[in-house]
């Protein structure tokens, strides 16, 4: 490339610089570095296999686009690029090159090798990890404090949601909806280690979602990315974030209670994390994410499941008519088996709650033990049955006009109050009497 344009040019009595460029597909500039060159410089450049190109900045962009979308074509990795970054950074053909060497790369590559860090392009990745602090006074108390930390990887804008009980799946998902409103919006992917809230296995390079978590992302519209196991490239910023978030704020403070240092965790947030001038991008979080990262984010669509929890706990109902809660089983009644129900601590009792009309439909007295099975015998009743052999038997004593006045009739009772009854008259009681 480099002698073709000498050669067009001439030493002044060829093509003139605007003309090589637009005969070459390039940019002026990079005419006018080139001839600026001399013979020594070019040989030293072409011979340097480590030069900088302009598009290294974005490469873990296109190798993320490449790995997830491998017969996207160059041009339109470049549009998705230009809608990110809004600059034209390379011509088509010097983007389309730069592509193909990429396809030559990452094609040899097993499926499963390395999740790049996207933090030259904003609104497309947010990195969660979770920590834990041990003797932080709680009234007085020592507790242990749980968090998790979401920091944008562009912007570095930080969140932090925080449990004084251990995270579990439910828990984990609820910080995600914490943080995702906090921000307002959510981005294209988050990245995780090899957690069980996000990871069941790994086997072969192929890893094993945790199905109630996967489905919380699938419905909020985000894609999960996991490390490789001890991978601290890949997930550095927000490492970085765990420890500023435990020194800079949890350690050496007391607090009345946990609502008090949720009040004081969203004023630190706010005033200390993100305004400060971070120590890699010399840059303010709050305003690069106003400035740049904002816009280039998706509405967060709250999942419909989540809007039901906030009137309980989400729990899995198995095909033995039990949940589980804090170590022990309840049951619940048949018809409930291998769906989900909302639950809800209320003092001494647990509360069970149908989804969708937030009834209870069974209430246990809370176990102090661990591996205990609390059961109700009649939830185990098919009580459905049982009534409607009830109301046959009604039928066929008062006839089917008198019947259905009684079923109407709510001072007379239930069915089997009704049949009760019904079994004490005498032969020849007069049904008109109804």
């Amino acid at each position: 490339m480099i002698h073709k344009i000498k050669a067009m040019y001439d030493e002044g009595n060829g093509y003139s610089k605007k003309q090589i460029a637009g005969e070459l597909s390039i940019s002026r500039n990079t005419v006018k570095k080139y001839l600026g060159m001399s013979e020594e410089e070019i040989v030293q450049y072409l011979d340097n296999p480590e030069r900088e190109k302009k598009l290294d900045r974005y490469k873990d962009y296109i190798v993320h686009l490449l790995q997830k979308y491998p017969k996207l074509t160059a041009t339109k990795i470049k549009r998705k690029l230009g809608a990110k970054i809004r600059e034209d950074i390379a011509s088509e053909r010097t983007f389309r090159n730069y592509v193909k060497e990429l396809k030559e790369v990452i094609t040899v590559k097993q499926k499963r090798y390395y999740e790049p860090v996207i933090d030259m392009v904003p609104g497309v990745q947010c990195q969660v990890d979770m920590g834990e602090i041990r003797g932080v006074l709680i009234g007085g108390v020592p507790a242990t404090i749980c968090f998790a930390v979401f920091v944008l990887s562009y912007s570095r804008l930080m969140y932090v949601a925080v449990s004084d009980k251990p995270i579990t799946t439910n828990l984990f998902i609820q910080m995600h909806d914490e943080a995702f409103r906090g921000f307002g919006l959510v981005v294209e992917e988050c990245v995780y280690d090899q957690t069980k809230l996000v990871v069941i296995r790994e086997e072969f390079r192929e890893v094993w979602l945790n199905e109630e978590f996967s489905r919380y992302a699938a419905c909020a519209g985000f894609d999960i990315r996991v490390c490789e196991g001890y991978d601290p490239e890949s997930k550095g910023k927000v490492e970085a974030g765990v420890k500023y978030a435990r020194n800079n704020f949890f350690y050496g403070e007391e607090f009345g209670c946990m609502d008090e240092l949720k009040e004081e965790l969203k004023k630190w947030i706010n005033e200390v994390a993100n305004v400060r001038v971070h120590g890699t991008t010399k840059r303010v979080p709050a305003e690069v994410y106003e400035a740049e990262e904002r816009e280039k984010m998706k509405p967060y669509l709250r999942p419909s499941f989540l809007k039901d929890s906030d009137a309980g706990q989400l729990r899995g109902v198995d095909k033995t008519s039990l949940i589980s809660y804090k170590s022990n089983k309840y049951s619940v009644p048949m018809n409930y088996q291998s769906s989900r129900v909302l639950i809800k601590e209320e003092g001494w009792r647990l509360a069970i709650l149908d989804i969708e009309t937030k009834e209870v439909i069974a209430a246990h007295t809370l176990s102090e033990g661990k591996g205990e099975i609390i059961k109700n015998t009649n939830h185990y009743r098919d009580y459905r049955k049982i009534i409607s052999s009830m109301e046959n038997d009604i039928r066929e004593i008062t006839g089917k006009e008198a019947s259905e006045k009684l079923f109407n009739d709510k001072k007379i009772g239930d069915t089997s109050h009704i049949l009760v009854l019904l079994l004490g008259l005498p032969a020849n009681f007069n049904v008109n009497f109804l």
